[in-house]
């Protein structure tokens, strides 16, 4: 079973879309971008280090910045086990709204 919370399921939509590009900062911007929500730091490293525990994405270490004494980055990658949740959340999703027409919510049903 793949139980995704929201914010687990954008994460993880972030770190695909970012492909090798994906580490805090970067991811951070994207979901913020698509959500037009704030993610604060906390909130995004908290659930980056539980899909991590999951087996949903694993780490690699960057090299050190070209300031000195600057951090490396810690990239994300999502796991073969990440891209399953992903595609289980996604099949979910369309099940579950696979009756509801569109004029439901005041749009008109288009022909």
């Amino acid at each position: 079973m793949y139980d995704l919370s929201r914010n687990e399921e954008l994460i993880l939509l972030s770190i695909w879309r970012l492909k090798d590009d994906a580490y805090g900062v970067a991811i951070r911007r994207n979901v913020m971008e698509y959500t037009q929500k704030e993610l604060h730091y906390g909130s995004l490293y908290n659930t980056l280090e539980i899909l991590n525990r999951k087996g949903f994405v694993r780490l690699e270490k960057g090299e050190p910045g070209e300031k000195r004494g600057e951090r490396r980055k810690i990239y994300y990658h999502l796991t073969e086990q990440g891209r399953e949740a992903l595609k289980y959340v996604q099949e979910l999703q369309r099940s579950a709204w696979a009756d509801i027409p569109d004029y439901a919510f005041g749009k008109k049903a288009e022909k």
